[in-house]
C-alpha cells in the first residue's frame, strides 16, 4: 500500500516497530522489503529512535545505503542519523551510496566528523569524497554523480554492450552511455536503445552522437536545471575545461534542485522560509518577526508621508477615500511585475536587459491607462466632479507606472551586484510601492485641490 499520508505512515511505523519489540527480525525485513525505496527513507527516519536502533542491526549495509540514498530530509537531519551508527558503520553506508548523495552529506556535517569517515572510507573513495566536496554548494560539480556508463571508442556494440551489464548495478542511470578517448576526453554519447538496435559487430563510434551538450562542473546548478528541461534529458554530463567526463547529473537531482530553486523565489515573493512548514508556531513567528518589523518601520515612513500632506486632506476630506484604493492597486501591479522580473532572471531570457525593460515599460503603460481610465470614469459617475475624476484618474495612473517600474528594475540591480534578486520581496516591494503611490497621489491631487474642495 502505497504511503501518500500521515496516517498510513503512521500505521506503517507502528506496524513495522512492533514486528521489531516482539523480535520477529525476519517478518521486519519482508515488510520493509516490500516498501518503494522512497517509503522506505520515510518510514526509517519516522521510527523511535530505540527502534530504529534495533532496525539497522537487522539490515544489511546495502538496504541502509538505499535508505539514506532516498531519504527526502534536510541533509543536517540526514547526518543527525548517520550519527546514531558506529562510525565504522556510517562509513561503510557512505561507501555504497551514490557519490552525490554521498558528497553532499560530508558537506554538511562538522569537519572533526568528515575527517573520521574520511579516514574510514577506502582510499579511492576518500581520494573522490575529497574532490566532490572542494564543488561551491549548488553547482553542477555538487550535484554530479561519479557512477556513470563510459566506454572507449573503436569498440563494438557487442563489446559495449557486455560492459553495460558489468556497470549497471553501479552506475546511478543506464540510459545514456558516454563515449571517452584514452584521456577521458568526452567525445560523444549513445543510448540505450541504439545498442539495442544496431548490429553487434558495428563500431560504436558509428552510432555515437558527436555533438553533447554539456555543462561544466562549475556552472550554477539554476542553469543546469535550465539546460535539462530545455533538452529533455534523462541525465547530462560535466565536464571541464580540458573537454574531460568529470560525471553526470541526473534528472531526479534536476527535480530536485526546480524545487529548492521554487521554494527560494516563493519564499523571497513573501520574506519568510516557506520551505519549513512543520515548524513549531513559536519558531514560526520568531523567524518572521524581523522582516516584519522592518516592513512595519517602512509602512511608518508611508504613514507620516500621509500626515505631511494633513493640510490637503483637511481641505479635501474626499482624498482619503481614494489612498486605500490606490495603494493597494499599485502594490498589486508592482508584485506582478516583481514576479515576472525574478521569473526571467531564474529562467534566463534571450532577450537584452534593455529590451526586457522596454517591454516592461509598454506593460506598465497600457496598465495605467487603463487603470487610470477606469478609476476616472468610475468617480466622475459617483462624484460627478470632472477635477476631482482627473486628479484620481492620474494619480492612479502614475502609480501604477512608477510602481510596475520599481518592481521591473530593483530585481535586476540587485542580480548585478551580485545577490539574490528574491531579496526584493514582495511585501518589500508592496511597501515601496505604497510610499511611492502615496506621493505621487498627493503631488497630483494638489495641483487639482482648488478646483474639488468641498467635494
Amino acid at each position: 500500500m502505497e504511503i501518500d499520508n500521515e496516517q498510513q505512515l503512521d500505521e506503517t511505523v507502528h506496524s513495522l516497530s512492533d514486528l521489531l519489540e516482539s523480535g520477529q527480525d525476519e517478518e521486519f525485513i519482508n515488510a520493509f522489503d516490500n516498501l518503494h525505496d522512497f517509503e522506505m527513507g520515510k518510514v526509517y527516519a519516522a521510527l523511535p529512535a530505540q527502534v530504529r536502533e534495533v532496525a539497522w542491526r537487522t539490515m544489511d549495509d546495502e538496504t541502509l545505503a538505499s535508505i539514506f540514498d532516498n531519504l527526502e530530509i534536510e541533509d543536517s537531519d540526514v547526518v543527525d542519523l548517520l550519527a546514531e551508527l558506529p562510525p565504522k558503520k556510517g562509513a561503510d553506508i557512505l561507501e555504497r551510496m551514490y557519490a552525490d548523495n554521498e558528497a553532499d552529506l560530508l558537506q554538511a556535517m562538522p569537519a572533526r566528523m568528515v575527517a573520521t569517515y574520511l579516514q574510514l572510507l577506502p582510499a579511492e573513495d576518500a581520494q573522490e569524497m575529497r574532490k566532490l566536496i572542494k564543488y561551491d554548494d549548488q553547482t553542477a560539480g555538487a550535484l554530479m554523480a561519479t557512477e556513470y556508463l563510459a566506454v572507449q571508442k573503436g569498440m563494438r556494440v557487442a563489446e559495449v554492450l557486455e560492459k553495460v551489464k558489468e556497470q549497471a548495478s553501479e552506475a546511478e542511470s543506464i540510459i545514456y552511455i558516454y563515449v571517452i578517448d584514452a584521456e577521458q576526453r568526452l567525445i560523444g554519447v549513445a543510448s540505450l536503445r541504439d545498442l539495442l538496435t544496431h548490429p553487434d559487430e558495428m563500431l560504436i563510434d558509428e552510432i555515437t552522437n558527436t555533438r553533447v551538450v554539456s555543462v561544466g562542473a562549475e556552472d550554477p546548478q539554476g542553469d543546469v536545471a535550465q539546460v535539462v528541461a530545455d533538452y529533455n534529458f534523462f541525465s547530462i554530463p560535466v565536464i571541464d575545461k580540458g573537454q574531460h567526463l568529470l560525471g553526470i547529473i541526473t534528472v531526479d537531482d534536476i527535480v530536485d534542485v526546480i524545487d529548492e530553486e521554487a521554494v527560494g523565489e516563493y519564499s523571497g515573493l513573501a520574506a519568510v522560509d516557506v520551505s519549513q512548514t512543520d515548524d513549531t508556531p513559536w519558531h514560526s513567528a520568531i523567524k518572521r518577526i524581523p522582516w516584519l518589523l522592518v516592513l512595519l518601520v517602512l509602512a511608518l515612513t508611508t504613514t507620516a508621508l500621509v500626515c505631511s500632506f494633513e493640510g490637503s486632506i483637511r481641505q479635501a476630506p474626499v482624498l482619503a477615500v481614494f489612498i486605500t484604493l490606490i495603494t493597494g492597486t499599485a502594490g498589486n501591479a508592482g508584485t506582478q511585475s516583481l514576479a515576472l522580473s525574478i521569473r526571467r532572471l531564474s529562467v534566463g531570457n534571450d532577450k537584452s536587459v534593455a529590451k526586457n525593460f522596454l517591454s516592461e515599460l509598454l506593460s506598465a503603460a497600457i496598465l495605467a491607462l487603463a487603470a487610470g481610465i477606469t478609476i476616472g470614469l468610475v468617480v466622475l459617475f459617483w462624484r460627478q466632479n470632472n477635477d476631482l475624476a482627473t486628479a484620481i484618474g492620474l494619480s492612479m495612473s502614475a502609480a501604477i507606472f512608477l510602481a510596475s517600474l520599481l518592481s521591473a528594475i530593483i530585481p535586476v540591480i540587485i542580480d548585478k551586484l551580485g545577490y539574490d534578486p528574491a531579496v526584493a520581496n514582495g511585501p518589500f516591494i508592496t511597501t515601496l510601492c505604497d510610499l511611492t503611490s502615496v506621493g505621487v497621489y498627493f503631488i497630483i491631487a494638489q495641483q487639482f485641490l482648488t478646483y474639488f474642495v468641498g467635494s
